[in-house]
């Protein structure tokens, strides 16, 4: 880390996308890779097969300035990315494989698993652990394991097992849960009206329970819950994020945020959401695409780290913490 500039750090913090299935017309995209850039989340759009994937994911290898998280939804359900590879989808929700039971589920995730692990890929951004409490939810619905608590941390233990198993960094998504919500944050920010007891008792025990296996990433949620912050959602709260997920729930590993260009964060611009959301303890920053505005914001960051308006320390702690993931899964050597 003593070796890495400014720059280069920030751009660690980064996992960005690119359209279509190679980089070399991916001007802005290439740029951020050799500054120094995190990680790289695939959608349907990047693979069209096992044999593009693999050899993409090498030229990725090849170019990057520091090993990369190679990240992915695939959670199974409507929310899978290898349609062009299996003609469709191939796995079953989180909601259906459980209701299948435990060794099910248990199959499925070991499929997932040696199937991104043959590709090159080392992070899936799951398991859910949203608890659906809401019939009306937009986005989680069958992402869900369950509309019960105690059903999705007895699901979620087995995926976050399994997968540690085959070395794929799991990734518990969204904090502090988004399973009330009758909005999806894509679209606009949802605003969660429960009480600080129903979020203790309910939402948030899949990721104390995760928590305590060690699970290595959590996602924070675009989403405003008013009886913990009424002014910010959750992916730029210091309240939900340094108080509750770092000191309460003694979360020391990597905080990422949903895709900062969903519309739930549009209401600030992209340089005061990063702001606030790396000085509440944030470590990482999903963008789906690659733009020139995506550069100018690293530039901008470190000028607002040289300017006072971010410790430096901030940034260091996050670039540790991304390394030291990176190590523990061998990344790294």
């Amino acid at each position: 880390m003593k070796n890495l500039t400014l720059k280069q750090k920030i751009a660690q913090m980064f996992i960005t996308g690119f359209k279509g299935n190679c980089i070399s017309k991916e001007k802005y995209f290439n740029e951020i890779l050799e500054t120094g850039l995190g990680g790289v989340i695939f959608f349907s759009h990047n693979i069209e097969s096992e044999k593009q994937i693999k050899s993409l994911i090498e030229k990725l290898k090849q170019k990057a300035l520091l090993p990369l998280f190679l990240s992915i939804d695939q959670e199974g359900g409507k929310v899978e990315r290898t349609e062009k590879i299996h003609n469709g989808k191939k796995y079953l929700s989180a909601k259906k494989a459980y209701e299948m039971g435990i060794s099910f589920l248990q199959n499925q995730t070991k499929e997932i698993a040696l199937e991104l692990k043959s590709y090159g890929m080392n992070m899936n951004f799951s398991p859910v652990l949203d608890v659906n409490t809401n019939k009306e939810n937009p986005i989680i619905g069958e992402r869900s394991f369950s509309s019960n608590a105690f059903d999705v941390i007895n699901a979620s233990k087995v995926v976050i097992k399994e997968y540690e198993k085959y070395g794929i960094i799991t990734v518990g998504k969204h904090f502090p849960g988004h399973g009330d919500s009758d909005s999806d944050s894509h679209k606009t920010l949802p605003i969660i009206n429960l009480s600080v007891e129903e979020l203790e008792n309910i939402h948030i025990k899949p990721f104390k329970e995760a928590i305590s296996l060690d699970i290595p990433c959590i996602m924070a949620a675009h989403v405003i819950y008013p009886s913990l912050d009424s002014e910010f959602p959750a992916s730029v709260s210091y309240n939900i994020i340094n108080n509750i997920l770092i000191d309460k729930l003694k979360f020391n590993g990597l905080i990422i945020t949903d895709d900062m260009e969903m519309n739930g964060i549009k209401g600030f611009s992209r340089l005061k959401a990063c702001t606030l959301a790396i000085n509440a303890g944030v470590n990482m920053f999903i963008f789906r695409d690659t733009t020139k505005e995506i550069l100018d914001l690293i530039n901008e960051i470190v000028l607002a780290v040289e300017n006072g308006l971010i410790p430096e320390k901030n940034i260091n702690q996050s670039v540790k913490k991304i390394l030291e993931v990176k190590y523990r899964y061998g990344i790294i050597q």
